[in-house]
């Protein structure tokens, strides 16, 4: 059996060993890792732990090994413009790795976990999370805290803010909304609550989350989400902070990408972090013996010198960088 599908077959059958029927996220869990690989945030919160957990970590780690293989396309591909002085044009934005903004890749994406749980509920399969993620390799992906949410928030690691993604699948969805919403990172941060439609409780947070979107225009969205054909536990409801939203204006007019200023800027910088055995100049597809510069610096050290670089080049009077 090929590796991959090994892993696979491990992951799902780990994975349903923590399935409880009547917590209803057979659904919901895949879509999570989906969000995950979507948004890529830094900073991830689960308010309950159980089946969900394994797919955000394992998610997170998928999603951190690819920005690495993108951020290593994406120096490379960029190499013979910096090298020749071409302008980038359409063929660098098509070439895999494609579409990609060079700004998100100055800086390696390294994301953390953390799940908040008292371990307190019979019916939960979290006490039998630990194992799994042991099992799965995942274990360092998770930092654990053992408490209920009200004591927890005081417990999170000073470096876990704000947090980008936060999954609250516990009966604490008010109060999250209430005391923990200014953790939310108020550029896109997203919350994603279980189980509020269908039933009277959950309806009234709903219609006070909504009249508190409307006491306070701008500060976020809210979508709702159904399962119509289950009972309870049948629902998801996401909440995305835009109060201080930054826009992202990549493009013109028809799609067409702004590719000189700061975006250049940031994929040359990127281009320049390149590290290669022996000191030399990476290869690649129709270079030239001989390298017009030198290529030494290990890739971090050259990413925060390029972070410096990008953040003095000239912005042209348009948003282009995330």
């Amino acid at each position: 059996m090929p590796r991959e599908a090994a892993a696979d077959r491990r992951f799902r059958n780990a994975v349903e060993r923590l399935r409880m029927p009547g917590m209803g996220t057979e659904v919901v869990a895949p879509l999570l890792a989906s969000l995950i690989h979507l948004v890529r945030p830094h900073r991830v919160l689960e308010i309950g732990m159980g089946h969900t957990t394994p797919f955000l970590a394992r998610a997170l780690a998928e999603a951190e090994e690819q920005a690495a293989a993108e951020a290593d396309g994406l120096a490379r591909k960029t190499l013979p413009y910096l090298e020749d002085g071409r302008e980038l044009d359409e063929d660098w934005v098509q070439a895999e790795p494609a579409l990609l903004v060079p700004s998100r890749y100055l800086e390696p994406y390294r994301p953390k976990l953390v799940a908040i749980d008292d371990f307190s509920d019979a019916d939960s399969s979290a006490p039998r999370v630990t194992r799994a993620l042991a099992e799965l390799g995942l274990a360092d992906r998770v930092t654990v805290v053992n408490a209920d949410l009200r004591s927890a928030v005081e417990r999170l690691p000073d470096e876990f803010r704000p947090i980008d993604f936060a999954w609250v699948d516990a009966w604490d969805c008010l109060y999250f909304f209430e005391n923990c919403w200014e953790l939310i990172d108020p550029d896109g941060g997203i919350v994603v609550m279980h189980y509020l439609m269908t039933y009277p409780e959950g309806e009234a947070i709903l219609q006070y989350i909504a009249e508190s979107q409307r006491l306070r225009p701008g500060e976020f969205e809210v979508l709702s989400l159904l399962e119509s054909h289950k009972l309870r536990q049948n629902s998801v409801t996401v909440l995305r902070r835009t109060g201080g939203a930054t826009p992202r204006e990549y493009s013109d007019t028809g799609q067409r990408p702004r590719l000189g200023g700061r975006m250049r800027a940031d994929a040359l910088a990127l281009a320049r972090s390149l590290e290669t055995p022996g000191g030399g100049r990476p290869r690649h597809p129709g270079a030239e013996n001989g390298s017009r510069e030198e290529l030494r610096k290990p890739r971090d050290a050259a990413r925060a010198t390029a972070v410096r670089t990008s953040a003095a080049a000239p912005d042209t009077g348009r948003r282009e960088q995330a």
